[in-house]
């Protein structure tokens, strides 16, 4: 048990933290400019792509796509960053921090037009994270 709590110190959690939270940042300002975009089109052409979206074949394949591209993101930004190893530990931390961002994200009053934190979201964030840091599984 000492092993695990020292392990878990051991996380770059602030590295981690800062790349969950400019992914959770670029995922609000896309909803806000969707939701901008709703105010202010007049001849309500994104209202039309959204509906043709979220029609029931794609209306749980875009939250699912969604988080698979902020976990892609995340991972993308770790590899930028680099002051760390990235390893299968760091990355379910990172898993762990971009649900921490999700649950942030759904307390503030920001309709979820792309993904919230859900199963949905869950799988998508694990597939995204685990997809692009295939070779830092070992």
């Amino acid at each position: 048990m000492n092993n695990l709590i020292r392990q878990l110190k051991r996380l770059p959690w602030r590295w981690l933290l800062q790349n969950a939270a400019i992914a959770t940042l670029l995922l609000i300002a896309i909803e806000l400019l969707l939701k901008f975009g709703l105010d202010v089109d007049s001849s309500n052409t994104v209202e039309r792509v959204l509906s043709i979206l979220y029609a029931p074949p794609f209306d749980l394949i875009i939250p699912i796509i969604t988080a698979i591209g902020m976990g892609a993101f995340s991972v993308y930004l770790c590899e930028r960053q680099q002051p760390f190893l990235l390893n299968s530990s760091t990355l379910w931390a990172l898993v762990f921090c971009l649900l921490l961002g999700l649950f942030v994200k759904s307390l503030l009053p920001v309709l979820p037009f792309l993904t919230s934190l859900s199963y949905y979201a869950f799988i998508g964030i694990l597939v995204g994270v685990f997809w692009k840091g295939r070779p830092y599984w070992r």
